[in-house]
């Protein structure tokens, strides 16, 4: 089977270990650049890139037939934090009640504190606690014109709970938040066994957007957990048997088109064959 990595950092350490895992049992890996073009079609592509032109790109695979994981309509819909609370809220999920605020410069602030987030979720987006004038004016100074949206501060234990799912297999961990470390950056993780309810949680939410590989982000709310974003294709890393987990969902996607292909070609936009043993260079960033 040969299976395409849409990505713009190949040596992220679970693409490397799940390459690595295809390659020993005898399957072809290529990288495919997110702005592509391509060169030879894949039975199977893994959507690790979310910029408009890795979108772009997967929109273009699925047109010509080719099953992408995830979706670049799921993907594009986890991007947009206000149409995610849309659908969250709309399914009953406890997804932290978020507003529309236009953009920072002109934000009129509601109570303090409140959480100031980026609309549309990419790297180095905004994520901010606001606790006075004082500091959203500060904010505002340095990105005016970024749209925004605003949720309640959720006081919680200062532990963001992170649930990563791929292809119904839940993992977790807890990291301390990067709203109470004081350094804008989220501190350490530690390992933590999520409930049942939780575990749950987590997989109605892939139901509900219509995703294979998702991160769920939750906080101990005052009766509840309460959901704070859902991120398509997160890192997932240092969980173990993330990896084989990811390698088997890509096999299994990719099976009816690998079957298939015996029968002609699919011309599609290109991926760069990688030669054999897989190796990719070191990791360029640390996306979530």
């Amino acid at each position: 089977m040969r299976v395409g990595l849409i990505t713009g950092d190949p040596g992220h350490p679970v693409l490397t270990a799940a390459a690595e895992l295809l390659v020993r049992q005898g399957h072809e890996v290529v990288v495919v650049p997110p702005v592509g073009p391509a060169a030879e079609p894949a039975d199977v592509y893994l959507l690790k890139a979310r910029t408009p032109q890795a979108l772009a790109l997967a929109r273009e695979l699925e047109r010509l037939g080719a099953p992408v994981v995830n979706s670049a309509a799921a993907t594009g819909l986890c991007q947009d934090r206000v149409r995610m609370a849309e659908l969250a809220r709309a399914a009953g999920l406890p997804f932290a009640r978020t507003t529309d605020a236009g953009p920072l410069g002109e934000l009129t602030a509601p109570d303090y504190p409140f959480v100031v987030k980026s609309r549309h979720s990419r790297r180095h987006d905004l994520v901010a606690r606001v606790d006075g004038p004082a500091r959203l004016r500060e904010l505002a100074g340095r990105r005016p014109e970024e749209p925004v949206v605003t949720q309640p501060f959720v006081p919680g234990t200062g532990w963001d709970q992170k649930l990563w799912v791929v292809d119904g297999q839940v993992f977790a961990a807890r990291r301390q938040s990067e709203l109470a470390t004081g350094t804008g950056k989220a501190g350490r993780a530690e390992d933590w066994e999520p409930s049942a309810a939780r575990a749950a949680l987590a997989l109605r939410v892939g139901a509900v957007f219509g995703l294979d590989v998702y991160g769920v982000d939750l906080l101990d709310g005052p009766a509840e957990p309460v959901i704070v974003d859902v991120n398509a294709f997160p890192g997932v890393r240092g969980r173990a048997g993330a990896p084989e987990a990811l390698v088997a969902l890509a096999l299994r996607v990719g099976a009816p088109a690998a079957l298939a292909r015996s029968r002609g070609p699919l011309s599609v936009p290109g991926p760069l064959p990688v030669p054999g043993p897989f190796s990719v260079p070191g990791p360029a960033g640390r996306p979530r």
